[in-house]
């Protein structure tokens, strides 16, 4: 079975400032702002929604297709996914742009700025879908270059290819017709508890009526759990606690590595959000989005002690 991911590589470079900003920053001077902060140093992860979702498939023992774009300075990153058994024959190498970067600031009372430099995902991954057999793939949509997420649920649609919309954090580029059109295209739509209000304000629909356009809607909530819902109902999947957890970024695109692999599995919806749920446990427990691991005995373990087997 293929599994197609396509969305975002990037780095993400986190820095620490041991002060406040507020106190760097003369409140009536804020139309003329010139401020500089020390860091206590930088440290670099790999990220991206798509590259953070097929690690987490990696992890499962899956390889999946990685529909996405990268600059220059791939080296590092293109060795960490051969060093993961990913394949990197579908990421299309911009020479003229550094890989797309997050600069992600956060201060003493974890107030943060972040620049994001999109780089070379500017560029289409120009993905050639005569290459797969459309009736043994699946596929997400993750945020990364804005025209492939627009062409890609439609190309899905014409052969057949489940898919998984994800729109996230691209939700402010969308116009009304193009995000209603790819939600139109899916068979599921996936979004957190602000993205999916975003996607009721944005569409104008109310969730009953976002169903009548795509079949099941996942909606992650944090500490919360997940949400399902279909026409037939709501199922409500609770999150694992732990007393551990360190950063929740990341959280999002290790559930959506899970519940694709129990989709693939030809498992129920429910469960499959319950593996995602798993992925999700482990993942917050890290700081950065690829740092965790696990092996699948102990994934199946953490499933069966809190799901069931």
């Amino acid at each position: 079975m293929e599994i197609l991911v396509s969305g975002s590589i990037a780095y993400d470079r986190i820095m620490d400032f041991s002060g406040k900003f507020s106190e760097h920053i003369v409140i009536d001077k804020i139309d003329n702002l010139n401020v500089s902060f020390m860091v206590n140093g930088l440290k670099e992860n790999f990220g991206g929604t798509a590259g953070n979702i097929s690690y987490c498939l990696s992890l499962l023992g899956e390889k999946p297709r990685t529909l996405a774009t990268i600059g220059h300075d791939h080296h590092r990153y293109i060795q960490w996914f051969t060093q993961n058994q990913l394949s990197t024959e579908n990421i299309r190498i911009i020479e003229d742009e550094a890989t797309a970067s997050a600069y992600i600031t956060t201060d003493t009372s974890d107030n943060q700025i972040t620049v994001f430099n999109p780089g070379a995902m500017k560029y289409q991954s120009a993905f050639d879908f005569s290459q797969i057999d459309p009736s043994e793939s699946i596929a997400i949509v993750a945020p990364g270059n804005l025209a492939d997420m627009m062409e890609f649920p439609a190309i899905h649609q014409k052969q057949g290819i489940f898919t998984i919309f994800d729109p996230g954090q691209s939700l402010p580029a969308w116009q009304k017709a193009e995000l209603i059109g790819c939600i139109s295209q899916s068979n599921i739509l996936i979004s957190n508890n602000y993205e999916l209000a975003m996607i009721q304000e944005r569409t104008g629909l109310s969730v009953k009526q976002l169903l009548e356009k795509v079949e099941i809607i996942i909606t992650t909530k944090g500490e919360e759990g997940c949400e399902i819902q279909t026409n037939s109902g709501t199922n409500l999947i609770p999150a694992i606690y732990t007393d551990n957890a360190i950063d929740p970024t990341g959280a999002g695109d290790a559930f959506r590595g899970g519940l694709i692999k129990g989709l693939l599995n030809n498992l129920p919806v429910e469960r499959a959000a319950m593996m995602g749920t798993v992925c999700s446990h482990y993942v917050v427990q890290t700081l950065g989005t690829q740092e965790y691991k696990f092996t699948q005995q102990e994934f199946k373990e953490t499933l069966d002690q809190h799901f069931g087997s």
